[in-house]
């Protein structure tokens, strides 16, 4: 009747919007998309498994509604239900499935474009339209109903080049892409439209979301599939289509598997290959560094001229180059960024690289250049073509404007642009000053508040009572089972059990937490606090550290999760009651507060060397004379190195990186790397001893004591040990603590004495290897939160002056 009957013979008829694939001969020959797709299914288990094991811990994850069969061949399924309320910004970057159902007006293409093409599984996206239109068929998804009626076409053993198809129906999802594809399979292709001329009115009509077919037009040897998606009953079916096609369709009634395994066997295809495309492109331990070049000046500009004059990589290409994942990043405008801790979730079963620290000599004022030797290490050595991982401290702003001038290196070996990394950075420290000093206030809030008050007005301060109920909060229930009270109704408190839970009856003679700040300032050593007439008297001798001095940096240098620091900054021993009894972060209630203060603080921050490599972890920034002076950890991968330095020289900072760092981490450096220079060696030159030079070398690693020994023991086998003392005093002060924390329960922890970094003594005066000499120990404070007791030497100073 029309230029279709007449033009298709022999050939492939694609309806686009019904459901089976038909040889139309007799009898009618079916061929099974249950079983097609169940082979497919079986291929693609293999590839899986295949994935999983080139990157043990890697699942492909397909979040969409196809659970079982997903999960069938290995991969991960999530299931995603939003309610009809759902709007479609919250829509966007989800796969969804169509058509929706929502009470709000979703525009669909901006939906579906949003999706990422390298994610776009379904073929839906414009980028994979254009691409299937112009024949990259290697480089696009293809939607899933049009490529399974390939693969079945191509099941049926029917070659494609050089046949006439013939489309009907012209949808994006299904008659577009089929036309596309057909003709880039070499076929001849008619796409009929509902406006196509010289059709029969009656072929044209659309009912129930199928077409109505007439019979004859079907040749022997054609291919018929339908793409059913819609129930159509069978009595308006056979009106519709007339005998010979109903007879025909109905011998396949009713369809056996359909055709929506295939559609969903095309759809997990679809993700294990976006899979591999992944895995190429961020395979773990695979880098794809593109270099700067350098322009060397004589005579050599100052290290701020060159930090300005490098053309700085951006950031996010950095962390692409290295393989982090666009969503484990964080930019923090062009140059620097934050690492997220999701990170190490995807890299866990990677295998650890080797281990290098960077320690040095006992330094002149100015230090000796152990950030230089860092950086320089990170230069792009193509012979040598190894993974390198800078890991630095992030400095502090007392010794920046103090006497150093900067930390990030210098000439062309530094990190950079150098004013962001001296300061301020992403605020980390800025965090930690004010989550100590939020502990400060509390300790002395609570004080103030204790002393004139009820145990009864305490207690309805502390669990108010909304609407005539009282209810105690989650620090609440802590601190009572922290005490061993095992009730949940504020109502059933005993007089005793309230005294004990509404007052600390803090010590205020028992320094044991002072305020911090971050910058050289030596008249906070020593402060008079409370002497205005509203403190009601409560005057006080108290004193200012420096902000990286506090145990709340230790704690970010230690720590290993975001649970983990908040346990720790929880457990840490901010005061001491008049009983003797530790007072913990935790009964004043402010964990929770310090850990909302700390949660970005924790993520490691990442920069770059002049040349553009990686300087991935700037963090955290204790100092070694009053704390352990060390980086936090991270691995590189079997051919990779992570290079990170401690404070300060070898008798301080590489001690406490191997009794502490190493003690808690269970990792041992694969070599140690001594830094002098000719103005320290002239100072200390006697002091310089020999250091391992090979990574491959078998280690013969040991910590220093054992921690089961007494607290005295172990500070007399670090100094004599490690500084050649004859001996160590423990002042009246210092004896008396070692005996409350060994009561208390901290005996076990490591040792961290803080002391001069200027000398092996307690004097900065002496020079070389003094002997003959008693280290006086004058106190000993615990910082259990980070977990380690550090006794103080007489002349040590835990805020400086300026120069």
């Amino acid at each position: 009747k029309t230029n279709l009957k007449s033009s298709y013979t022999d050939g492939i008829l694609v309806v686009s919007i019904m459901g089976k694939l038909i040889k139309a001969m007799a009898p009618a020959e079916i061929l099974n998309g249950k079983e097609v797709s169940a082979q497919i299914r079986a291929r693609l288990k293999n590839q899986v498994i295949q994935l999983k094991e080139q990157v043990p811990g890697f699942t492909p994850d397909l979040a969409i509604l196809q659970l079982k069969a997903a999960e069938e061949i290995g991969m991960k399924a999530t299931d995603i239900k939003l309610p009809r309320t759902t709007t479609e910004s919250e829509m966007i970057k989800f796969i969804v499935q169509l058509p929706l159902d929502s009470e709000n007006s979703i525009t669909l293409k901006r939906l579906i474009n949003a999706i990422a093409p390298e994610m776009d599984v379904d073929g839906l996206t414009s980028i994979s339209a254009g691409k299937l239109a112009r024949g990259d068929l290697n480089d696009c998804f293809i939607p899933c109903m049009p490529k399974g009626c390939l693969e079945l076409i191509k099941e049926a053993g029917v070659q494609i080049a050089r046949r006439h198809a013939v489309v009907i129906g012209h949808s994006k999802i299904v008659g577009a892409p089929m036309n596309d594809l057909l003709l880039w399979n070499n076929a001849t292709v008619t796409t009929c439209r509902p406006k196509t001329a010289n059709l029969d009115e009656e072929v044209i009509k659309v009912t129930y979301w199928w077409l109505q077919l007439v019979g004859e037009w079907i040749k022997p040897g054609a291919i018929v599939i339908h793409c059913r998606i819609n129930y159509v009953p069978h009595d308006k079916k056979k009106k519709k289509m007339g005998e010979k096609l109903w007879l025909m369709w109905h011998t396949t009634e009713p369809v056996p598997g359909s055709f929506r395994p295939m559609m969903v066997a095309m759809l997990i295809q679809s993700t294990v290959e976006s899979t591999k495309c992944f895995l190429e492109k961020f395979k773990p331990g695979k880098w794809m560094n593109q270099y700067n070049n350098l322009n060397f000046k004589t005579p050599v500009p100052s290290d701020i001229d060159i930090s300005r004059s490098c053309k700085l990589k951006p950031i996010g290409k950095l962390a692409r180059e290295i393989g982090l994942l666009s969503e484990e990043v964080e930019l923090y405008g062009e140059t620097k960024a934050k690492v997220l801790l999701s990170a190490l979730e995807h890299l866990k079963h990677q295998p650890d690289g080797k281990y290098r620290v960077v320690t040095g000599i006992t330094p002149t004022l100015r230090e000796k250049g152990k950030a230089r030797l860092q950086s320089g290490w990170c230069k792009p050595f193509l012979p040598i073509s190894t993974r390198t991982f800078l890991c630095v401290r992030q400095p502090s702003q007392g010794p920046i404007f103090g006497i150093k001038g900067g930390a990030a290196g210098g000439g062309y070996s530094q990190i950079i642009p150098m004013e962001e990394f001296n300061l301020h950075l992403t605020g980390d420290i800025h965090a930690i000053t004010v989550a100590n000093n939020l502990i400060a206030a509390a300790i002395d809030a609570q004080i103030f508040h204790e002393l004139p008050q009820t145990d009864k007005a305490l207690f309805n301060r502390l669990v108010l009572s909304v609407n005539g109920v009282r209810k105690f909060s989650d620090t609440h229930i802590r601190r009572l089972n922290r005490l061993g009270i095992e009730k949940t109704d504020p109502n059933t408190l005993t007089d005793e059990e309230i005294n004990r839970f509404v007052r600390l009856d803090i010590d205020p003679e028992i320094k044991t937490w002072q305020r911090v700040l971050d910058t050289n300032d030596r008249f906070l050593r020593k402060i008079m606090i409370g002497q205005a007439p509203t403190k009601k008297g409560h005057i006080r001798t108290a004193q200012f550290d420096i902000s990286v001095a506090s145990e709340i940096m230790a704690v970010l240098a230690l720590t290993t999760s975001l649970e983990d620091m908040r346990e720790r900054l929880g457990k840490m021993v901010v005061a001491s009651s008049k009983k003797g009894e530790p007072i913990r972060a935790e009964d004043l209630g402010v964990g929770g507060a310090l850990i909302v203060l700390m949660k970005d603080a924790i993520k490691p921050n990442l920069m770059q060397t002049l040349e553009g490599t990686p300087v991935p972890f700037v963090h955290a920034g204790p100092f070694a004379n009053i704390a352990h002076g060390n980086s936090p950890i991270i691995l590189v991968g079997p051919e990779g190195f992570a290079v990170t330095e401690v404070g300060f020289g070898a008798d301080i900072g590489m001690e406490k990186f191997f009794n502490i760092k190493s003690q808690y981490s269970g990792l041992h450096p694969h070599v140690v790397v001594l830094v002098d220079t000719v103005s320290a060696l002239k100072m200390q030159g006697a002091a310089l001893w020999s250091l391992l030079k090979s990574a491959q070398a078998p280690s013969s690693f040991q910590l220093l004591y054992d921690l089961k020994l007494p607290v005295e023991d172990k500070i007399r086998i670090t100094a004599q040990k490690i500084d050649g003392v004859d001996d160590i005093e423990l002042l009246p002060k210092a004896q008396h603590k070692a005996e409350v924390y060994t009561k208390q329960g901290f005996g076990n922890l490591p040792i961290c004495i803080a002391k001069t970094h200027l000398s092996l003594s307690h004097n900065p005066e002496q020079k070389g290897i003094p002997t003959g000499f008693v280290l006086p120990i004058c106190d000993i404070n615990a910082s259990i939160g980070a977990g380690f007791l550090y006794p103080l030497v007489e002349t040590v100073k835990q805020v400086n002056g300026l120069f």
